[in-house]
């Protein structure tokens, strides 16, 4: 919820506030709350033993393929279907925080 709630800070902020695209604001939100992301899922949310130099480039690359989906959803929503920037970033991060949980868990993070 911290790093949502992180992306979704960059995002309207960078929206609203300086006119960015929003695409671009919910990558550029999406790639700042990964940080904090990796953080907390390695200590608290997986209390994960891994060794920070196997974990962190595994975690990077699924963030990498999740901030592609995301990409991928906002553009077609907000371009294509016409749909509100923070309706498209709620779908987005349905499908998304689903991925990044799963393969994290199974992969990344695994005991």
């Amino acid at each position: 919820a911290v790093g949502t709630l992180i992306q979704y800070a960059i995002l309207v902020g960078l929206s609203e506030g300086f006119g960015v695209d929003s695409v671009l604001a919910s990558a550029i939100g999406f790639a700042c709350s990964a940080i904090v992301n990796y953080l907390l899922a390695h200590r608290l949310v997986f209390r994960s033993s891994a060794q920070h130099r196997r974990a962190l480039p595994t975690f990077l690359l699924v963030a990498s393929i999740g901030l592609g989906l995301n990409t991928a959803i906002m553009y077609a929503l907000v371009e294509y279907g016409g749909v509100h920037y923070f309706l498209s970033q709620l779908a987005a991060t349905g499908i998304v925080l689903c991925w990044n949980f799963t393969v994290n868990r199974l992969w990344t993070f695994r005991h």
